[in-house]
């Protein structure tokens, strides 16, 4: 017996999500084994079943009580001095990943700061981490860039997972380690939101 494929719109249905949501996955070259027929990208089952699988970011086990979260749109050229793409794409470089991911974005710098870490995600997904964010610059929009950001690592395959660790110190790795394919859910108007990390009692 051949493999169940589902077109996009099962999928997202599968998952429970939009569909222009679950585009921004296979968009970003997260899901493997993707087919064409005509027109249409098919999804093999197993994929949204390992997806539906991942498991919530264990945010308890992160020191501070509040944590911001980076929610990205699959990456697009910028036609910027200091970076030549914005947002999230697995076939990215980690320098042209953290180029792309460390700002300008409206967000109140020091919350980003004392939350330590910053789990970037797409699609409620967390595919990347940043940490190293402590000094912080703003633009004449009132946005903000954290030129020292320092990436511990990102997603090649959500459905695996599979995951490319970039950290050089121990705690780094460990950020990135807990972090990197898990499910993250977050409500903004923008592109930072701010999650508790302790559910209340």
């Amino acid at each position: 017996m051949g493999k169940v494929l589902l077109t996009t719109g099962q999928a997202a249905e599968e998952l429970g999500c939009a569909i222009t949501t679950f585009r921004r996955l296979v968009n970003a070259g997260l899901l493997p084994g993707l087919s064409r027929r005509g027109v249409r990208v098919m999804v093999p089952f197993e994929t949204v079943q390992a997806l539906s699988a991942r498991h919530h970011a264990p945010l308890d086990q992160l020191s501070s009580p509040e944590v911001a979260v980076l929610r990205v749109d699959t990456a697009r050229p910028a036609d910027e001095p200091d970076r030549a793409w914005r947002g999230f794409a697995s076939s990215l470089t980690p320098d042209d990943l953290v180029r792309a991911l460390r700002g300008w974005w409206r967000c109140n710098p020091a919350a980003v700061a004392t939350g330590q870490v910053l789990p970037v995600t797409l699609s409620g997904y967390v595919v990347a981490v940043l940490t190293g964010l402590q000094r912080w610059e703003k633009n004449t929009e009132g946005r903000h860039a954290f030129p020292d950001a320092r990436l511990t690592g990102y997603v090649t395959d959500l459905a695996t997972p599979r995951t490319t660790i970039t950290a050089e110190s121990a705690t780094d790795r460990r950020l990135a380690e807990l972090l990197l394919g898990t499910r993250l859910v977050s409500h903004s108007g923008g592109a930072v939101a701010y999650v508790p990390t302790r559910t209340a009692a």
